[in-house]
């Protein structure tokens, strides 16, 4: 009987049992190659040797600087053994927020992915006291800087000169405690500076045991990974949680490759933002809309099908009598094909990180491609509640882990409609900054997520939206903007939206059109452009998005309607710091970025909309 998992390093052992041949799995010119349980084990070994004989002791900062690759969760696993917090910063930061963190870390040393990240370092090294070594994983190493700069594979070799020794690794682990800090996570620092949430052993275990008692996947599945390592999402669910079941982790080369590698690796499970499915359900949309009227014609007689359908989906339930037939027939003739295009074996998907939209979640069921909706922040492990299957509602993030902790509710309302959350997932607090962990933490142990919600009468929570983000007009009105945005950027013609309006008399909102969609368009109005920023300053444009954007107005009391808009000719990215890591957006920067087009839509006599 398998030993009960309490800590990193005794799940870490417990799944290299099994011994998969594709444990871990990276693309290397041109092809997948394969990591078994066996050879990881050895390397992180090997790397756990090396570090300890170069003088890393427990509780030693290593902070990590690098995309999605075997390297990284090779350096996850052996400084969990060892018991050295590692420090995650997103490779797509600056060099100045990177000696941020590495500096209000103390971080002793750096593994870094290839010398664009290295030169980060170099750059700030003089004002990081703390910092000793840095170890790059890919390229070569640049002489001369008198820094101690090392490389990936002399470390492997190092430890590897050690064999004798590895045995200790493995005891080295079993010494680790729940209570030891695993990790030092950072926010994305949106509102001021970033603050490192220091999880334990204890805390990602249990939100791992907890979300695998969720969700109904074996030790055969295959998962593919794309969302950054370094955000908590993809660290519990699809990196623990993958490990933990024995799934096969299979690395995407990146964001912007993830259908041609859904392709290669053909996944039945993986996890994502909202963004990505919001991305795939408007290119299918686009792909549709491009065809002939009798493929058009055809996919909107499956999906008439598929929402007749979609209310005995959720619920685990077989579609009845003629309704199971037709939406049988629709899944043969239409839905297979998009199946396909993700593979052919996708079986489950998990979203987190910021709201799905309803309409978005019920269209991935009605395809056969179901999507369990999750909740939970950095400082929860993330993960507080989630949809099971036979249960799911969409607009629904699901039920608590647990319904009680410690003989106290596990997720509570307050007042103000704030979910508070106490249990063994929440951090211990953030780093040398006691002010902000009392402000979190309050005296009852139960932290404050800053986000609105309410449970219904079977204790399902639904998120209204962030505390700090909702919409107060200048008469006194409260707007969640999130659903709103959702139920705009649901519309085939619009991709983001951000809505405008705190201590202003009326609602406006920031639209980028989904450009494929209006091209097509403009195409049969036959207007003439030569650039996005000429389509967006045509009045017929404008139009169009406005009638889209009544669709949404009609369901909303007045107050909340959106009354002008401003068109954007470029998508708001994670390269031009309008979205976090996690592609939420930042809408502190997008006020100050759009600022002259933001007031222009408050000021007087200038027509309706705008454009820029």
């Amino acid at each position: 009987m398998a030993q009960p998992v309490e800590t990193i390093a005794q799940l870490f052992y417990q799944a290299v049992e099994r011994n998969r041949p594709d444990a871990l799995a990276s693309k290397q010119n041109g092809a997948y190659v394969p990591i078994s349980h066996l050879e990881l084990q050895a390397q992180v070994e090997r790397l756990a040797l090396a570090l300890d004989r170069r003088g890393l002791r427990k509780g030693d900062r290593v902070a990590f600087m690098s995309e999605n690759r075997p390297e990284w969760a090779i350096a996850d696993f052996a400084c969990a053994l060892l018991g050295l917090p590692d420090v995650t910063i997103y490779a797509t930061l600056n060099a100045g927020q990177a000696a941020f963190i590495l500096r209000d870390s103390e971080s002793r040393w750096v593994l870094c992915s290839n010398r664009e990240q290295l030169d980060k370092v170099l750059t700030h090294w003089d004002s990081l006291p703390v910092l000793e070594a840095a170890v790059l994983m890919d390229g070569d190493i640049p002489e001369g800087t008198g820094r101690t700069l090392l490389r990936w594979s002399d470390l492997q070799a190092e430890g590897g000169a050690q064999e004798e020794r590895r045995p200790l690794v493995r005891q080295w682990g079993m010494e680790r405690k729940p209570d030891d800090i695993l990790t030092l996570i950072y926010t994305s620092g949106t509102t001021a500076d970033p603050k490192g949430a220091m999880l334990t052993h204890g805390n990602l275990v249990t939100n791992v045991l907890g979300a695998a008692a969720t969700v109904q996947l074996s030790d055969s599945e295959v998962a593919l990974s794309f969302l950054p390592l370094t955000h908590i999402f993809e660290r519990m669910a699809g990196h623990f949680l993958m490990f933990h079941l024995g799934a096969g982790i299979y690395y995407a080369e990146n964001v912007n490759t993830v259908a041609e590698n859904l392709l290669e690796v053909r996944p039945t499970v993986m996890a994502s933002v909202p963004r990505i499915y919001e991305k795939i359900f408007a290119r299918i949309y686009d792909t549709v809309s491009a065809g002939g009227l009798l493929k058009r014609l055809i996919f909107h007689w499956a999906m008439l099908a598929g929402r007749q359908a979609v209310p005995y989906l959720l619920k685990g339930q077989p579609v009845p009598s003629w309704k199971g037939l037709w939406y049988a027939t629709a899944r043969h003739i239409v839905f297979e094909k998009i199946r396909q295009r993700t593979g052919g074996r996708l079986k489950l998907a998990i979203s987190g990180g910021a709201p799905l939209g309803p309409k978005i979640m019920e269209f991935f069921w009605i395809i056969g491609l179901p999507i369990l909706e999750g909740y939970g922040l950095t400082e929860t492990s993330p993960v507080i509640t989630v949809n099971r299957l036979g249960e799911v509602v969409p607009g629904c993030v699901g039920r608590p882990l647990y319904e009680t902790w410690n003989d106290r509710p596990f997720i509570k309302i307050a007042e103000d409609g704030e979910i508070l959350c106490q249990g063994p997932n929440v951090m211990t607090g953030y780093w040398k900054n006691e002010a902000a962990t009392r402000e979190a933490i309050d005296a009852d142990g139960y932290f404050h997520t800053g986000d609105i919600g309410h449970l219904d009468d079977q204790g399902r929570l639904y998120i209204t939206d962030r505390k700090k983000e909702l919409i107060v007009t200048s008469g006194g009105k409260k707007v969640a903007p999130q659903p709103i945005e959702n139920h705009l950027k649901s519309d085939k013609y619009i991709s983001q939206a951000v809505l405008i309006g705190d201590k202003r008399n009326y609602i406006t909102a920031l639209v980028v059109p989904n450009f494929d969609s209006l091209i097509r368009w403009a195409g049969y109005k036959k207007l003439h452009f030569r650039t996005h920023a000429d389509l967006v300053q045509d009045p017929l444009v404008m139009a169009k998005l406005m009638s889209r954007i009544e669709r949404v107005n009609a369901d909303l009391s007045n107050y909340e309607r959106i009354k002008r808009i401003a068109i954007l000719d470029h998508e708001m990215t994670l390269e031009g710091g309008q979205l976090t890591p996690s592609l939420k957006v930042k809408r502190r920067v997008v006020n100050e970025m759009y600022g002259g087009l933001i007031e222009s839509l408050y000021t007087e006599h200038k027509g309706d909309s705008e454009a820029h």
